[in-house]
């Protein structure tokens, strides 16, 4: 077999619902040249048993681990196994177009000062609508998919730089992948991919949003929509990421907007009957600060992009992150009075 030019990871627990539906699409690939390497996390219901006999036409591998290790590790484990130049990061109910990897090369000919490239994301269950056209990050340490509820038919069609790749359906160039660490393990999953595009960006890794390569996405499939597990991790996540990878400047210059934002939330989720668990969240990431700070020493120090060129694509409203759900029904109130 030649060697593959992209090597699909795909990390399943308790998947079987979906995954047939993600293999069978990957099946009808107009591109061809690929690898799917299936990194199977602990799962109870057989979901990756028996599936390079079933799916005969695929180079696939399935690699199955004792236990639930986490987002970030079963994704670590993949790339190591990995053997194409591009490693393409998909979600087991994460659906692609027939044409996705064609589209996702293409930008990388088209574009090649771009190592990281971000899918187009329709809500499976409602195609009307975005799951997502990538990541943005805030200079107080908020994060976001973008465009996520938005209608389908008018956003996310354009070409643009962004911060980073979702990792439901994202693409990242191997070697950057590797000389970076992949993914930080202590996180386990959410908030991961941000921290990677973090650190990618610092190595001047830059990411490009490419509207023509589509997934539907279910989302939340594995812990359900705004679960207390998906809540803890992204809170305590985000401390970790803001005080690892942004630079010191800029660290001191926005670290009171960092701490304003999460009292806010603190605030806020307290009057919703989630402040316990948010504050579960903060103190645990206070208790990992020293390990972020030495990881931090690292990161800085292998550090090639200027706080002028970051800041370019960081958002910087000071009111953006809390104003976001505010313009979403704005713009659906619009779209139903046209309707």
């Amino acid at each position: 077999m030649p060697q593959p030019k992209v090597s699909i990871i795909i990390v399943s627990w308790n998947s079987a619902r979906y995954l047939p539906s993600c293999l069978k699409n990957l099946s009808v690939q107009t591109f061809k040249n690929f690898e799917i390497i299936i990194v199977d996390n602990g799962s109870k219901d057989n979901c990756a048993k028996g599936l390079e006999d079933i799916y005969p036409n695929l180079d696939l591998k399935v690699k199955h681990l004792p236990s639930n290790l986490g987002f970030a590790t079963a994704n670590n484990i993949g790339a190591r196994l990995a053997k194409g130049h591009w490693l393409a990061l998909l979600n087991a109910d994460a659906f692609p177009e027939p044409d996705w990897l064609d589209k996702l090369l293409q930008a990388v000919k088209n574009y090649p000062q771009f190592s990281c490239f971000s899918s187009r994301q329709i809500q499976a269950n409602n195609p009307n609508f975005l799951d997502g056209a990538g990541d943005a990050y805030h200079v107080s340490g908020m994060a976001w998919r973008i465009g996520i509820g938005y209608p389908s038919e008018q956003y996310g069609r354009k070409f643009e730089e962004i911060f980073s790749p979702c990792a439901a359906a994202a693409m990242y160039s191997r070697e950057a992948f590797l000389e970076v660490g992949g993914f930080d393990e202590d996180y386990f999953s959410y908030f991961e991919d941000v921290d990677l595009g973090f650190r990618l960006q610092l190595k001047e890794n830059r990411c490009l949003y490419v509207p023509s390569a589509t997934v539907c996405h279910v989302g939340s499939a594995t812990f359900g929509e705004r679960s207390d597990f998906a809540f803890y991790h992204a809170h305590r996540n985000l401390i970790w990421t803001f005080v690892k990878n942004m630079p010191s400047a800029l660290l001191w210059r926005y670290l009171p907007s960092h701490i304003v934002a999460n009292l806010i939330y603190i605030v806020y989720y307290m009057f919703r009957g989630r402040g316990k668990i948010l504050w579960k969240a903060k103190k645990d990431a206070i208790r990992g600060l020293s390990k972020a700070i030495q990881k931090r020493r690292k990161i800085q120090a292998q550090r090639k992009i200027t706080d002028r060129e970051l800041l370019k694509v960081m958002k910087r409203g000071w009111l953006q992150p809390y104003l976001l759900g505010y313009r979403l029904r704005r713009i659906l109130n619009a779209k139903s009075q046209k309707a």
